[in-house]
């Protein structure tokens, strides 16, 4: 008795390949060719910026508003490239007139 993987590998397709005809894109359609470019060209493209290994997390305590400060410094170069929160907003606990909130605007 022969298997019956044998004989399917063996038999021929009885169905012809047809080509497919490409259907006309609609304005959906080029959407998500264009999402999906897009996001082609984000992945290929270079990295911007130091790489992470050149990276290191700083976290200092602001002694004149008593908040922690989060820096992210290049090793290599000694810049800040970020800094939570930021010096404006730690400027801004400085003065007298200062409330929690007045940085954010929430008007509808």
């Amino acid at each position: 008795m022969e298997p019956k993987a044998a004989i399917v590998a063996i038999t021929p397709d009885p169905k012809p390949v047809v080509p497919v005809v490409p259907v006309a894109k609609t304005p959906a359609s080029a959407r998500i060719e264009a999402r999906a470019a897009e996001r082609k060209a984000e992945v290929d493209a270079p990295k911007k910026g130091p790489d992470e290994a050149e990276m290191r997390l700083v976290i200092e305590l602001d002694k004149a508003s008593g908040s922690y400060v989060y820096k992210t410094i290049n090793r290599l170069t000694g810049e800040v490239l970020s800094q939570l929160p930021r010096a404006e907003v730690l400027k801004l606990r400085n003065e007298a007139q200062y409330a929690a909130g007045d940085v954010i605007s929430t008007e509808a």
